[in-house]
């Protein structure tokens, strides 16, 4: 095989979808399989996205008052059972310790799943008085559960994610963080992933187990399922009855906390790549791009071209792009099929001739668009491509969303829809039965309530729409 030949194949996206997923994943060295059945081990160019997403996002934590800690991996099992609902929500999941420093445990522990619990013992602790209220916690951490069906980012038995916990005096206070943590991650989304997403509240049958309400944040795949890209959970007193969270208020009255929790993972790294991926392989959003720019030299070995893409890469790294100078043997072919199997943003082309006019050619990984570009001021050049392109991700991603959402009045219309890869606006009752026809009829779910309910009558049954619901087969 040639030297300049491209070893790393990927299946086409279009005829094997799941197959190109796990081609990209792989081949990229995002992930490798772990030992254990359903989990992954994150390398070190998947690690880096996680990386930027959890820069971007804690940042955007701190600024609404949310601080960072940390809570044992290990919970009783006494505490899963607390809260009935709860524990009947993940009990097929849970991985429990029976035995340690040899000999059997007096009570089983849980690895985590979650971590409402434990956390709500430790609040039941601190919170004495209104004073101590609001409680604004984040901690990014790992967590299990054992999942039958794996696959890398979209579900493993073991993944990372970060999971907001907050305690407030009035149902109202609850409400309001729970929403405006859906509108953060709905911001995050479109800014840093360049990801359009549909958020709205769940239906009783999708919330998570314990909450009164939990809203989500929903994706769509580049084969038309949907992704929950993140949740939001208003909890009301559940877990503070269950875990004596009680506060003092300003009257005198011992009263129960109204509590919250919410959570994004590692999942947003598959959600990237599901959104934005091509036949090439990854497309990066630049945000979170573990390398923004990647330097290729052309005839290396000629006098100048490499101490010029040195330079180069040291005026861009000083401008606070991430840059990568691909000085290695292989062919200039072999790396701009490299650099855009890996999605990176921008490509940096410079050779001799190139040197002599002072430009070099910078190549969009989104629209695989060529340009020149002055040596001089490259920097600010490259700056504002990287915006250009975060932004053209986000429009494209955007208008193929919109252009697949589709209403259907009949169980038949649904059904085709969702076969030809289409989110499906439909009117429901509100009727568990009803939701359940949905799901065995055409393998589609409910994702999220719409913002308006523009329906008339429910999709099943026939009766009077309560809300206009977006169905969709997911993963």
């Amino acid at each position: 095989m040639a030297k300049d030949t491209f070893v790393e194949q990927i299946a086409d996206i279009d005829a094997d979808f799941p197959q190109w997923y796990t081609d990209v994943v792989i081949k990229t060295k995002l992930v490798d399989y772990g030992p254990v059945k359903g989990t992954m081990v994150i390398r070190p160019y998947g690690y880096a996205i996680w990386e930027n997403i959890q820069r971007e996002m804690d940042k955007r934590f701190k600024a609404t008052g949310i601080e960072n800690a940390y809570f044992p991996l290990l919970i009783p099992m006494s505490f899963m059972t607390k809260e009935a609902e709860h524990v009947e929500g993940f009990a097929p999941e849970v991985a429990v310790v029976t035995h340690a420093g040899g000999e059997k445990l007096a009570e089983p522990l849980c690895i985590r799943p979650t971590s409402e619990t434990i956390i709500g013992s430790m609040y039941s602790k601190w919170i004495q008085s209104y004073r101590d209220l609001p409680v604004l916690m984040n901690q990014w951490a790992n967590v299990m559960r054992w999942e039958k069906t794996t696959r890398p980012f979209l579900r493993t038995s073991e993944f990372l994610w970060q999971e907001g916990h907050t305690v407030h005096a009035t149902e109202e206070e609850a409400m309001e963080e729970t929403l405006k943590m859906l509108a953060l991650y709905e911001e995050f989304a479109r800014t840093c992933l360049a990801m359009p997403v549909l958020t709205g509240r769940k239906t009783e049958k999708e919330k998570f187990a314990g909450a009164v309400a939990t809203f989500g944040m929903e994706a769509m795949m580049h084969d038309g399922k949907s992704l929950q890209a993140g949740t939001s959970h208003y909890l009301g007193q559940n877990f503070a009855k269950a875990f004596e969270i009680k506060f003092l208020d300003k009257d005198g009255v011992q009263k129960y906390g109204y509590t919250t929790s919410f959570g994004v993972s590692t999942r947003l790294i598959g959600a990237i790549i599901m959104t934005h991926g091509d036949k090439r392989g990854l497309v990066m959003p630049p945000v979170v791009a573990p390398v923004q720019a990647a330097i290729v030299p052309i005839a290396a070995k000629k006098e100048g071209v490499i101490e010029a893409c040195r330079a180069l890469r040291d005026k861009l790294a000083a401008a606070g792009i991430r840059v990568l100078l691909d000085d290695s043997e292989n062919s200039p072919g072999w790396k701009f099929n490299e650099w855009e199997m890996k999605g990176v943003p921008v490509r940096i082309e410079l050779g001799p001739r190139d040197l002599e006019a002072g430009k070099c050619l910078l190549a969009r990984r989104d629209t695989l668009e060529k340009t020149e570009c002055a040596l001089e001021g490259a920097e600010n050049t490259v700056r504002e491509l990287l915006s250009a392109i975060s932004e053209n991700m986000y429009v494209r991603a955007k208008a193929r969303m919109d252009a697949r959402i589709v209403r259907a009045e009949s169980l038949d219309a649904l059904l085709d829809a969702v076969d030809k890869g289409n989110f499906v606006r439909a009117g429901w009752c509100g009727c568990r039965a009803c939701e359940d026809k949905v799901k065995e009829f055409a393998q589609a779910t409910a994702r999220v309530l719409d913002k308006e309910n523009t329906s008339q009558t429910c999709i099943v049954c026939g009766k009077k729409a309560e809300s206009t619901v977006i169905f969709a087969r997911a993963y």
